[in-house]
């Protein structure tokens, strides 16, 4: 897992505008009128209707898809009590995440009242603002009374996620996992290290699907719960059914599953040695879990593991579950979560695990082989068809129990609703990292005499997404590494004008001269231009030295191109190369070409970036569907770069025939469906979610797209060099240490690729 370091979580959460999220207005608030309406005094209309019926709320304001996130920091993650203020930034990432992964808008609301009452109170009072209420970190055992009273009192979903959520994605684990063991959970020993409200909450819910009390075996801090203790409160009292004490160890022999929720390192090779065959461990502590899953698997070839970390098979984490069972709650007008609505998660979430798995997840995670089994018993957390199975699951029970107010009865639309949901822009950035993550590569940073390149060299050494090669004046890259206290181990240094790679020098110049000798170059001149960076970064490339280059950052973009054509050059069967800059919009990835290379392209030049930019959003697992910008609407006007781009389209139609491409069309056309399919139903463009945009000439392509970084807050990735034979990509300069690290992954998931 990557490093994390203090200094630099601080900088996250307090650069450009502090915290991690913010209010956007989702109506024209730039007029007047628009302001008369948003406030006084339209805003009285939407008033009267919600005063007459309590119900209108849903029609008229945010309530329906907002969520509080809401604590009083008494249990914040593994740190304690430390106090509201001091949860508010877990809150917030709480927020991030119903965002990112099922569109649900939060409030964090970070609550002074460590009285149980006092808490419901103001729970209650501020109930009317949301259609859900998460509760996040709150102690046991107040937790427990807390969710039960304002699930009691509340007519809107309230659920307490440290309880609930891990008990819902390891109960899916569980039953896939018997399932595999060959075994059925009224038959099993179940050994829980951990008695606080998630230990609990998973204990309650094994036992609802049908676990047993006797052989239910649950040890908190002071011991195993048992008849012999008289310090148990109610809740740890219905699981020490038990009579006589007994250590951990003596429990873990001859059991079939062993849950733990407490912390790292207490349980022993030679204990889980001593469980039933086919034993069930779920080390879910974290960072470190009670055995490592290198010392449990070193011992039993026949386990079935799952831990709460990422860098293992079989990742118990809530992003599984509470962001889609608040999104199914929340669709039918739900009046509470219920057991019927947990189990329908959960067996939802099972059953994905059966399913056959796309391919851009298996190449998200790197592994050719994912299927269900010992090592996939639990979706990938980024598997997208989360929204769309667990989503409609709950919702469908929800109806079922009695408890939904607004009844889905078109499942299709709902499904295809949920889809649109989805966030791709985001998806697509993370699901690069992971297949980066999947198989790093040797990546040459050419500008690594410069802070914010040796910045994102340590950030993607760290995330494990690339192995660093930096180039540059040692002495300066050491200095700098020193001031700025960076973290550089074991990482190759390389001066292309140092004595120590004269050799090096010698041999790349006669490998470049042999390509260049009918291209100008002298034997001399070869070996001389093999001082420049971006040569010498661009040779070690094309040699095998490394896999990838960046550079740009401090160049001129034509220099790195320069070298990069002269040393790589283009793919077999590709006469030009492009630039290709990806957006990350809300609509999902917008992909722009030729923004950075071509000056004035042919048609039959155009005609051939667009199916070179085709294939390479196909790479990325995104369905191209194309639009050629232009000043006119399907020949409405005349003109070089009108005509140019409808001949292009002819080409394309007649080369791929299956491409869904068209033009020539101007931009707000092209990216607007209803108007598109008012003016041009005829265009198979028509009723489609354009995410490329081709442009006639440099110029419109570089200006647009700079328009677009400006002027709105959009995570760009760019420019992605399009064509060429080896991964070499140029960053634009000033590009900040994130924007550099985006091109990283790009690079060494192009490296795979070619």
């Amino acid at each position: 897992m990557a490093k994390i370091r203090k200094q630099d979580a601080l900088d996250y959460h307090s650069s450009g505008k502090p915290g991690k999220i913010e209010v956007i207005p989702t109506k024209p608030y730039s007029t007047p009128r628009d302001l008369s309406l948003a406030y006084s005094p339209g805003v009285a209309e939407p008033c009267l209707k919600i005063a007459e019926n309590k119900e209108d709320v849903y029609k008229y304001t945010a309530k329906g898809n907002l969520v509080a996130v809401i604590s009083n920091g008494t249990a914040v993650l593994g740190l304690g009590n430390i106090g509201p203020e001091a949860s508010k930034p877990v809150m917030e990432g709480k927020g991030v995440l119903f965002k990112i992964f099922a569109d649900i808008d939060v409030f964090d609301i970070e609550v002074d009242a460590s009285d149980p009452e006092l808490f419901i109170q103001t729970v209650k009072a501020i109930a009317p603002t949301f259609g859900g209420i998460n509760l996040e970190d709150i102690k046991a055992p107040e937790a427990f009374e807390i969710e039960r009273r304002l699930k009691e009192e509340l007519d809107i979903p309230v659920m307490h996620d440290d309880q609930h959520g891990t008990a819902i994605i390891s109960s899916a684990a569980l039953l896939n996992a018997l399932e595999l063991a060959g075994k059925k959970i009224e038959d099993v020993k179940i050994v829980i290290s951990g008695a606080g409200a998630s230990a609990m909450s998973c204990t309650k819910l094994y036992h609802t699907l049908g676990a047993k009390l006797e052989n239910i075996f649950m040890f908190d801090s002071k011991g195993m719960l048992s008849l012999e203790r008289k310090d148990l409160d109610e809740n740890k009292l219905f699981f020490g059914s038990h009579k006589k004490d007994m250590s951990l160890k003596k429990a873990m022999k001859g059991a079939d599953v062993f849950l733990g929720l407490s912390k790292g390192n207490i349980v022993s090779k030679e204990m889980v040695a001593s469980m039933a065959p086919d034993p069930i461990v779920f080390a879910l502590a974290n960072p470190d879990p009670e055995i490592t899953y290198k010392d449990a698997m070193s011992v039993r070839n026949d386990i079935i593991m799952a831990t709460g970390r990422s860098d293992h098979p079989n990742q118990v984490n809530n992003v599984l579950g509470f962001p889609f069972i608040f999104r199914g709650a929340l669709d039918v007008r739900a009046t509470t979560i219920n057991e019927e609505m947990k189990l329908a998660a959960v067996k939802a979430i099972a059953s994905l695990a059966k399913e056959t798995i796309p391919e851009e997840v298996i190449e998200a995670y790197g592994d050719k082989n994912i299927s269900f089994g010992r090592e996939q018993i639990i979706p990938k957390p980024l598997d997208q068809r989360l929204i769309y199975y667990v989503a409609p699951a709950v919702a469908k029970a929800a109806m079922d129990s009695g408890v939904a107010k607004l009844p889905i009865t078109d499942w299709d639309a709902y499904e295809h609703e949920l889809k649109a949901r989805l966030g791709l822009g985001n998806k697509l950035l993370r699901n690069l990292t992971v297949k980066a993550q999947s198989n790093p590569k040797k990546v040459v940073f050419a500008e690594a005499d410069n802070y914010k390149i040796l910045k994102a060299a340590q950030f993607a050494s760290e995330e494990g997404i690339a192995y660093p090669i930096l180039l540059g004046k040692r002495k300066k890259i050491e200095a700098l590494i020193e001031e700025y206290s960076l973290e550089f181990t074991g990482f190759e240094i390389v001066d292309p004008k140092s004595e120590e790679e004269e050799s090096r020098r010698l041999r790349y110049g006669q490998v470049f001269f042999e390509k260049r000798k009918r291209k100008g170059f002298t034997e001399f001149e070869s070996v001389q231009v093999m001082r420049e960076r971006n040569h010498f970064g661009a040779m070690m490339v094309e040699t095998g030295d490394a896999d990838a280059m960046i550079s740009g950052a401090t160049r001129n973009y034509k220099d790195v191109l320069k070298a990069a054509f002269q040393t790589i050059g283009p793919e077999k069967d590709v006469t030009v190369v492009a630039g290709l800059y990806i957006l990350l919009t809300k609509r999902g990835p917008l992909f722009m070409a030729d923004t950075t290379v071509n000056a004035n392209p042919t048609a039959e030049q155009i005609a051939e970036i667009t199916g070179n930019v085709a294939k390479t959003i196909r790479k990325f697992k995104v369905t191209p569907k194309i639009a050629l910008l232009s000043y006119s609407n399907f020949g409405s006007a005349q003109g070089e770069d009108a005509v140019k781009m409808a001949k292009a389209v002819e080409i394309l139609h007649e080369k791929y025939p299956s491409l869904t491409v068209d033009g020539e069309v101007q931009a707000n056309f092209a990216l607007d469906n209803e108007l598109m399919m008012e003016k041009f139903s005829f265009s198979s463009l028509a009723n489609k979610e354009v995410n490329t945009l081709i442009f006639p000439n440099l110029s419109s392509g570089n200006i647009a797209y700079k328009l677009l970084q400006a002027m709105t807050e959009v995570e760009s990735v760019g420019p992605v060099l399009v064509g060429l034979r080896k991964s070499i990509h140029v960053v634009q300069m000033g590009a900040s240490v994130r924007e550099i690290i985006n091109m990283v992954k790009v690079a060494v998931v192009d490296a795979q690729n070619k």
